[in-house]
């Protein structure tokens, strides 16, 4: 396929934008382009084409079965993005008068109050842009708690050796010391290595439940008690939060602070890099601590709280990704509890299915039964066969379908970690299990041709390491 530039023919053209109706001011000599800049020159015939061809080759849940479920790919509800698309939320300007943006501002205070009881938390901020984003924001607010108390010592954070890769990274931003902690057999925290590691230098813990491996701690009360024992708190990793929405509450199992992935769990398109939403909710000894402003009702109206002393500030320009919020709150009232309830108790229901119909053929190391999501591990097949889980999901490639994500979590070799959303129905699931089963097959009896999958999509098996290595970033004229 060739590039936009490739297309381009010196003097074609076409005419979009409408002559402009009002006095044209250019900026200063200073602020000018010395040369022309470098835009293809195309006819809007062929500008469709160009585009109508990108979008054959994207994959998407309209596409086919893709089994990253809330991570990048849960289904969207168009009714999400038509509401968020009126005028009265896409016309404004964040540094409007207070009072003509009253919708906006009760828009967000619905949303607020929603997590907050779908959380079990008592406050909730908007200004995170992102899941990472929302992480650090959390791990600061304990960090201001600790410092408020004059506690500084407390300078660790605990994380289970089968987290996040972004929570021991988020920990280390905000100015904590790391500590891994393991998991049993099983693949829940371990609690004795727990209390080994907790002390008074201990500032909080981290962790998602369930847990990227699947499986709802079934300690987690233990664990939860075991930190605030020793005087810490405890953050809860909001990414998991699609198994258990409108089922169990974070903050009923002794959790102090969360982060939401709006964009995942809350259903605003993310998949390719859309955009993100990862608010922060917390217990009221950490509320103070939120960034501001914060929105309120005040003597019959809504408003932007002002600045509170304790604050740690802003986390991002004026209100976070305020069209997300939209989405979200349009998903929560479309679905109610009830639905949130069914959207959680199906999607578990289909990793758990999906589960049971491979586990005869794969090997599955932790049995389950599993939340919204479980993990295989090829590590046999690849010591064995020489057939390692980069393999096997290229081969999936050639089916039509997304292969699910690879290696991760770290705790276990060659892993794949499917992930069904709630909407797939039984037969999708029974024809990604053959297709599943098939690709075993080949692997076993033909490997050497599972090194060269895909063969049936536009691009190839490429050269990962050169290309991460040497990457193409722009087009050279």
């Amino acid at each position: 396929m060739k590039l936009i530039f490739e297309k381009s023919t010196e003097g074609r053209g076409c005419d979009l934008l409408p002559l402009c109706d009002v006095p044209i001011t250019k900026p200063s000599e200073k602020f000018l382009r010395k040369k022309e800049l470098h835009l293809p020159q195309v006819s809007e015939t062929e500008i469709s084409r160009h585009y109508t061809e990108l979008m054959k080759r994207t994959f998407g849940i309209n596409n086919g079965f893709y089994p990253l479920g809330s991570c990048t790919m849960k289904y969207n509800p168009k009714i999400n993005d038509e509401i968020a698309k009126l005028p009265g939320f896409t016309e404004i300007h964040p540094l409007q008068p207070q009072s003509s943006i009253q919708g906006c501002l009760e828009v967000m205070k619905l949303a607020q109050d929603s997590l907050s009881e779908i959380t079990g938390m008592d406050a909730i901020d908007f200004q995170p842009a992102a899941g990472a984003h929302g992480e650090f924001t959390g791990l600061k607010l304990i960090w201001a708690y600790h410092q408020d108390r004059k506690d500084s010592k407390r300078t660790k954070i605990i994380v289970p050796d089968s987290a996040h890769g972004t929570n021991p990274a988020s920990a280390a931003m905000a100015g904590f010391s790391v500590i891994n902690v393991p998991s049993t057999k099983e693949g829940y925290v371990d609690t004795e290595e727990l209390r080994k590691v907790v002390g008074d230098d201990t500032a909080g813990f981290m962790l998602t439940n369930p847990n990227t491996i699947g499986m709802f701690d079934e300690n987690i009360l233990e664990i939860t008690k075991i930190i605030h024992d020793a005087g810490g708190l405890n953050y809860y990793d909001g990414a998991n939060l699609n198994a258990i929405m409108g089922i169990a509450r974070p903050g009923d199992m002794g959790f102090d602070v969360v982060h939401l992935n709006l964009h995942k769990t809350f259903s605003t398109p993310h998949g390719g890099g859309g955009p993100g939403s990862g608010p922060v909710g917390c217990k009221e000894l950490l509320a103070k601590y939120l960034p501001s402003p914060r929105i309120i009702f005040h003597e019959g109206a809504f408003e932007l709280e002002q600045k509170r002393e304790e604050s740690i500030g802003r986390v991002k320009s004026f209100y976070g990704n305020f069209l997300v919020v939209v989405r979200a709150l349009t998903y929560m009232l479309t679905l109610g509890g009830e639905g949130l309830r069914s959207a959680s108790v199906n999607a578990v229901l289909n990793a758990n299915y999906m589960q049971q119909l491979l586990k005869d053929t794969f090997d599955i190391p932790f049995a389950g039964p599993c939340m919204h999501e479980f993990v295989i591990s090829l590590e046999n097949l690849k010591k064995e066969k020489g057939v390692s889980a980069l393999d096997f999901a290229k081969a999936l490639l050639d089916y039509g379908m997304h292969p699910p994500t690879m290696y991760f979590p770290l705790i276990v070799h060659e892993a794949l970690m499917v992930e069904p959303t709630e909407t797939e129905s039984k037969e999708t699931l029974e024809a990604a299990v053959a297709v599943y089963k098939e690709v075993y097959e080949a692997a076993i009896n033909n490997p050497e041709a599972m090194h060269l999958c895909p063969l049936n999509t536009p691009v190839g098996r490429p050269d990962e390491v050169a290309a991460a290595r040497n990457p193409m970033i722009r087009y050279h004229f």
